[in-house]
């Protein structure tokens, strides 16, 4: 089974054809071109809805204006994630704490420049059955119980963080020890987020998710033929759940394709 600690990018192959390479990324971390994939891909799948490209556009206009601006906001945030950008802010040998997301950004714009699909599989709000999903995990997060705990988010963090630290394995080889701990603060920033929903719901989330992915193979598969392979970028932490889902093989959903524009400043 994959670990959320493995480096290397995972290939699910589709028994209707083509394949999905499942690239994990590290919130708000620049990867070199070495952990880069270097595998031909037709299409790229983003675990987003088609707005986050404006929300991207945004991010780094206000990096523009007032750099570090982002990360200031992510640290006053508190939570998890506002843990997690602390983390990362303190790690010197990697390039952490950039916004927008700089793996999935750099990647939508390579997929701009090739003219390569992209498909947004994170289904839109007013969608019902996702809908319904949106509300269920708002009323989970608002349990008592959870907003109990995230008031002692401070000892979580710290439990979560120790017990990744001895599952941590050593980054690609040429690459800095901070990969590893980046990997482990992410597992801690992952783990509380899905403790604040619930396991049926994380499921119902995932199978929607790789029924999606699914479907946007058999898009690409129509144009490709079936070597079609399909680039999923997915947070690292995410990825064991992704691929359980992805092995129950849920019926393919259809969902079409965006091309994005995109402004050429960043390198492949």
């Amino acid at each position: 089974m994959t670990s959320q600690h493995d480096w290397a990018d995972t290939v699910w192959q589709d028994p209707d054809g083509g394949r999905v390479l499942v690239h994990g990324t590290l919130p708000t971390v620049v990867y070199p071109n070495a952990m880069r994939p270097r595998t031909e891909w037709h299409g790229l799948a983003l675990l987003e809805s088609p707005d986050v490209v404006d929300l991207w556009e945004q991010e780094e206009k206000d990096e523009a204006e007032s750099q570090g601006v982002n990360l200031t906001h992510a640290l006053l945030s508190g939570g998890a994630f506002g843990k997690y950008a602390e983390g990362i802010s303190t790690l010197e040998e990697i390039q952490g704490g950039r916004f927008p997301d700089p793996e999935p950004r750099r990647l939508q714009r390579n997929a701009a420049r090739h003219q390569r699909p992209v498909f947004f599989i994170e289904p839109l709000a007013d969608d019902d059955d996702w809908s319904d999903y949106l509300t269920q995990e708002a009323r989970a997060v608002s349990h008592w119980r959870k907003l109990l705990g995230m008031i002692r988010v401070g000892k979580r963090w710290k439990k979560s963080a120790k017990r990744h630290l001895f599952d941590a394995q050593p980054p690609p080889k040429g690459q800095p020890v901070d990969f590893s701990s980046a990997s482990v603060l992410a597992a801690a920033w992952w783990e509380l987020s899905e403790w604040l929903s619930t396991p049926e719901l994380t499921a119902r989330r995932d199978a929607r998710y790789a029924a999606r992915i699914r479907g946007a193979l058999a898009t690409l598969r129509e144009q490709e033929g079936g070597d079609a392979t399909l680039l999923l970028v997915v947070h690292k932490p995410h990825r064991p759940s992704l691929m359980a889902a992805l092995h129950e093989r849920p019926p393919p959903e259809e969902i079409s394709s965006t091309l994005t524009d995109s402004v050429d400043t960043e390198e492949e």
